[in-house]
Order: C-alpha cells, then structure tokens, then sequence
C-alpha cells in the first residue's frame, strides 16, 4: 500500500500535535521538560530493592537514562516526550499494583490457594490522586502492607544487605573437628574450637554477642550464651551446644538471609492478616499458631501456643484462608480413608486388640454402627463401603476439642493426646491437620462473644465424653499461612523452609523478572 506525500505529511502533523498536547497534559512534562514529579518517580522506582523489589522490573535504569537526558539543553520531541510519559505512567501504576498485591499470584505456586477479602485495590485511581495532590511518596507507601511486621522486615532486609561484604562471611567457619582433639561432630561450652576467632566476629555482627567482647581461650562464657541467642532466632534447641544444625545456620551468609526476607516481604504482600477484628493465624515453618484482634489498624496478639503441622515429607497442611464457623466438643475422630486403608485396616489385621483400646467402631453408608471387628468390615472400609470412626474419649486423635472452618482439604484445629510431641523444636508430625497445645485458650478466644461459655463451662465440655457442636455467634477468618522469616521485639527470626516452599516462590519471581526483562527488549 502507498501513500501521497501530502497525506505523509498531514499524518506526521497530527502525530507530533497528539504527542505535544499528550505531553503537556501529562503530569510528567511541562512543555518538553519532565516536571518534578517524573524526577520522584523515577526516585521512588530506584527504592524498589527496599521493598525487596526489583527496580529493573519497572524499567527504571531506562527512564533514569532518558529523563537525564530529557532535562538536559537539547528538549525530546513531542512525540518522544509522549512516549516518556506513557512509560512513567506504566511503570508506576505496575509499582503500586506490585507493592499493595505482590507480583506473583499464590494461587500459580500453591496448589488451590486462595487468599479470600482482597481489597479492591484501584493502582490508577490511587495514582492520579496522588499526582494531582503531589503526593507521590505518600501513595507508594500507602500501597505498600500498613502491617508494623512488614516495616520491621524492611529494615531487617537492610540490615542484612549491609553486611554483605562483612569480614565475617569471606571464610567459611571450620568443621567442628578442626583443631581439636575431640573427634565428637559437637562443640559444647568448655571445649576448643579452631573457629573462636570468626565465630564471635560472626556473633557480633549479627548483634547476638555484645561488640568489644573478648575472645575467651575455650567456647565459654558470653560466646556460649550469644550462640544460645541465635539459635533461638533460627528455631533451633537454645541449648548452646553447637552441632551440625546449628553450625549450618552459622554457615548461611547474609545475602541469603536478605533474599529470605526478601520472600518474605512478597508473602505479606498478598496475606490477607487483617480481615477482620478478630484473627487466627497458623505459621507453618515456625510452627505456632497467633490469636489476634485488631484494635484502631494495630494488631494485639491474644494468644500465641505452639503447634503440630503436617509431615513435609508426604501430608503437609495446605496453605489457605477460610472461616471458623463451628467448635466440637469431646469430638468424633473420623478417620480418613487414606488413614484408614494405609494404616488402621494393617494394624488392626496384625493386632485386633487395637479396635477395642482405641475406641473404634465402623459406619456403613447408610449411617449403621458396628462396634465388633471382622474381616468383612475391614474389606469394607477398603473397598470404601464403609468407614472407620474413633469415638470420644482418652484416646481419640483429636483430643477433647476441634475447631472447624470448612475446606475442601478437610483441615481443622484439634487438641491431641499425644502432648509430648509440643517439645520438640521441630514438629511436623501430623497427617495434615493442626494440633494446638492449648485448647482451653483458644476456646477461651474463640467464644469470646459468647459469655455463658466460660472456662468451667468449657473444660466440662471438653470432658463429658459426649459429641456435641457448638456454631459460634461471629465466625472467625482463619489464615493457614507460611513464613520463614518475622521480626519479634526487634530481632530478625529465621526458620527452615520445611516445605520448599521459599524455594518455589524464588523460582516463580526470578521467572517473572525473566519474562518482564524478555517483553522490555521485544
């Protein structure tokens, strides 16, 4: 297809008319020149990486380039300037949308995931009131979480980036043999250790030990105690005994502890941790469960215990957000048939004693119990005609209480009678559901709204051995969620990524950048 000169010419007239008057309606260029507010935005771009951002994700060293040379003697064109002015324009708006939602959507990476009460977020409206108002920093930080935890993880994250050409991480420390005349994989206080030297240079860096302390002949004294202090902050045993584990985590530099938090502080960009004036919220890694309300934008935790998830080897609890709406008293325990099938149906085959100790009994289809054990009922369960069920007691799984919030994976909170496990620094030990180590205080929470279900009458609940369900006048959101990293009374803790999942979001968002980097040069 061709053209006529004069028709050549009317169109570059009108798009170099277009690209002035888009230019001068811009709120980045008056005239030719970009305005102060294209220079902050830029600015605030270039602060991504605080965010634990990435500031190339939104062109940044591209538009730092061309508004440098925007603003100097020789003007862009119209057009150019235009373009300039789209390009700011989009890359604030992926800013803002970035800060307030995250750049990965969980649903991609967890299975099933799905964070309920997103607020509706407009990232264009936000932006053209705060560009008429000329208020721009105050729009990217009201973007970003309101949550203290996220302001803390900001400055954790900076924390760590500055150490990271630290004296302390340019040699790995040595291996707990080196040096000593004990061959033990174990250094305890009292003992020699080649590494005293750069395991307390360590130490204090990370502000687990006092600066100015003096390097002791032995593993003793202040050097014990502030390695006791950083295993507490890495889920470890506090023992001050020095092993394997712990050396592992001494071992990790601080870049690796930056991206962690950088993770982080994506997960908390679309955690859904304020959906209401009450809260329960599970964290996986560090294995406690937080029982909140919110009070004037703050939160105020209630109730913080210990919990037990699911194995990370194969019955790990999904990640979710969903209502309680329902509290069981002296439960059922319905066994799973995948439980069933795997585990009691063998058991019971080896060992028939089993039925009669641990309160079993069967429940066909259409609703008939059998408490006498056969073979034909356990081909049953198998061939999933019927199904076993635990009946209230000592020795039921669920222990004297559940609280249920309904989901498609059939998770809920439970008490157990298998207590002594809340010892243990690690607790992954379940088939997937939670088990609370203090029920009555969670109850306590729970029914706050419901005044004539005190303690006593509680505990006489939890205790008489009959199934009843209790719905709860105001239901609460509860939150299934997964962190390894968290700030507590100013102190940055780390746990192990127990599922992989650190290492899925990683992945996800370095493919992000990939693919943003990819569509930026076509």
């Amino acid at each position: 297809m061709t053209t006529s000169p004069l028709y050549q010419l009317i169109l570059l007239l009108w798009l170099c008319c277009s690209g002035a008057a888009a230019a001068e309606d811009s709120p980045w260029f008056e005239g030719a020149r970009p305005t102060a507010q294209a220079h902050q935005a830029v600015a605030l771009l270039a602060q991504a990486r605080s965010h634990g951002l990435e500031p190339e994700d939104y062109q940044t060293p591209t538009l730092q380039r061309a508004l440098s040379q925007a603003a100097q003697s020789q003007p862009p064109g119209p057009a150019e300037a235009a373009h300039l002015a789209r390009s700011l324009q989009d890359s604030m708006l992926h800013y803002l949308a970035d800060l307030h939602r995250g750049r990965i959507d969980p649903a991609a990476i967890h299975a099933h995931f799905k964070a309920s009460h997103r607020d509706a977020f407009d990232a264009a409206a936000v932006l053209q009131a705060a560009l008429s108002s000329h208020r721009l920093g105050e729009a990217v930080r009201d973007a970003a979480p309101s949550l203290p935890q996220y302001g803390h993880l900001r400055e954790a994250l900076a924390f760590y980036r500055g150490l990271g050409d630290h004296a302390a991480w340019q040699q790995p420390l040595p291996s707990l043999a080196a040096g000593r005349r004990s061959r033990t994989a174990k250094l305890e206080p009292g003992q020699d250790y080649a590494g005293l030297a750069l395991l307390e240079q360590r130490l204090q860096a990370l502000g687990d030990l006092p600066a100015q302390s003096a390097v002791p002949a032995h593993y003793e004294g202040p050097l014990v105690a502030a390695v006791t202090a950083f295993q507490e902050r890495h889920g470890l045993a506090a023992d001050g005994v020095i092993g394997k584990a712990t050396l592992d985590q001494l071992q990790v530099g601080p870049s690796a502890r930056a991206r962690q938090i950088e993770l982080a502080l994506e997960r908390l960009r679309w955690t859904p941790l304020m959906q209401g004036p009450r809260m329960i919220v599970v964290n996986i890694p560090e294995f406690v469960l937080r029982a909140y309300e919110v009070e004037n934008g703050r939160i105020q935790v209630r109730q913080e215990m210990k919990v037990i998830v699911g194995k990370a080897l194969d019955t790990r609890t999904p990640l979710f957000s969903e209502v309680m709406r329902f509290v069981e008293f002296s439960p059922y325990w319905n066994v799973p048939r995948s439980i069933a099938r795997g585990e009691i149906v063998p058991r019971l085959r080896r060992d028939p004693g089993y039925f009669a100790r641990e309160g079993f009994e069967f429940v066909s289809a259409d609703g008939r119990v059998d408490t006498t054990l056969s073979g034909a009922q356990l081909s049953a369960v198998v061939a999933g005609q019927s199904r076993i069920r635990q009946r209230p007691g000592k020795a039921n799984a669920l222990g004297d209480i559940k609280f249920v919030f309904p989901n498609r994976d059939s998770i809920y909170l439970h008490h157990t009678p298998a207590t002594a496990l809340f010892a243990r620094d690690r607790r992954d030990f379940s088939h997937g559901c939670i088990r609370i180590e203090q029920p009555v205080a969670l109850a306590n929470f729970v029914l706050q709204g419901m005044p004539q279900w005190n303690e006593a009458r509680i505990r006489q609940a939890m205790g008489q051995g009959q199934s009843s369900t209790l719905p709860l006048a105001e239901p609460i959101p509860v939150l299934v969620a997964y962190g390894t990293t968290l700030v507590k009374a100013g102190r940055p803790y780390f746990f192990e990524d127990i599922y992989g999942l650190d290492r899925v979001l990683d992945a996800a968002l370095q493919e992000h950048t990939r693919e943003l980097a990819a569509s930026a040069a076509r």
